[in-house]
């Protein structure tokens, strides 16, 4: 099906009536009852990887949102101190789930994290905020993203992600772009 990679179809002798999907990674997964005809089972597919989709699209911010929530996000924790030129989502990042380049002041936010819950995406965002203020990912960094009242949370639920896909756990990495400018390192599932 468009929009996956995959569909895996999960049969229960005890689910009797219901059928639910969701998305683990990029495949569709439906649980359904062991009973459930093929052709039923068929239009389900459809039916509701139509909607699992459309209820990522409601909770995927546009690039100009991410952009205004980064500017509420600076405000409300960082006295609005780091104000980036641009953000975007991007499709060319496997290895973490956000970057940014100080000398543009440009946060990269990886597709992967679309449909994940706002506080997640809100700390990756914060992350990279801080990286506009504070290079590497020392004390001052630390203190800075610490003001961030869930970012155990969202720092676990990152791992856990990371973990499902065999990537690894949240790492430190640093990098740089290709005019040698730091990146700031982001928030990276390589372990």
């Amino acid at each position: 099906m468009e929009g996956f990679s995959d569909v895996e179809i999960r049969r229960s002798r005890r689910r009797r009536k219901t059928v639910s999907a969701h998305r683990e990674g990029d495949r569709l997964v439906l649980l359904m009852p062991a009973g459930l005809s093929a052709r039923l089972e068929e239009r389900y597919v459809k039916e509701l990887g139509e909607k699992v989709l459309a209820r990522e699209q409601r909770r995927r911010p546009s690039d100009s949102d991410l952009l205004e929530r980064a500017a509420r996000l600076s405000d409300r924790y960082l006295e609005g101190r780091a104000v980036p030129s641009n953000v975007r989502w991007v499709t060319n990042q496997s290895s973490r789930w956000g970057s940014c380049t100080t000398s543009g002041r440009t946060i990269r936010l990886s597709h992967r994290l679309r449909g994940m819950p706002d506080y997640v995406i809100d700390y990756v965002l914060l992350h990279e905020l801080v990286h506009l203020l504070v290079p590497g990912h020392g004390p001052d960094f630390h203190a800075l993203l610490d003001r961030y009242p869930r970012v155990e949370r969202a720092s676990g639920y990152l791992e856990g992600w990371s973990g499902r896909d065999g990537s690894g756990g949240v790492g430190d990495d640093e990098a740089v772009d290709g005019d040698g400018d730091e990146t700031g390192g982001g928030v990276s599932p390589v372990g």
